[in-house]
């Protein structure tokens, strides 16, 4: 099970690099996913699904970049401020959850 486990958040990591990447290189995002600017120091742009946004644990992310930006994002969209490595452990595991 372990095994299965550490396999499925390589894959996430590997997915959301990708998507990182191509959103980089394709300014539009897909219909039903949303980009967000993740980091603390330097910021980096994944895009993820919008379902993702109603789950209690990136809704609390989410009140973290309330508290930290508001309304006002430096990077011109929503902006979170966690590190990189805890923003893609949380979306593997919701990708996980959501299969």
């Amino acid at each position: 099970m372990g095994f299965r486990l550490q396999s499925v958040i390589v894959g996430s990591r590997q997915m959301l690099k990708t998507h990182s990447v191509f959103s980089r290189k394709q300014p539009n995002v897909p219909k039903g996913h949303v980009a967000v600017y993740v980091g603390e120091a330097q910021r980096k742009r994944f895009v993820v699904p919008i379902s993702y946004l109603n789950h209690p644990s990136f809704a609390e992310l989410l009140n973290r970049a309330e508290e930290e930006f508001g309304f006002n994002h430096p990077m011109g969209g929503l902006t979170i401020p966690c590190k990189e490595d805890a923003f893609i452990n949380l979306t593997s595991r919701l990708q996980c959850s959501s299969s």
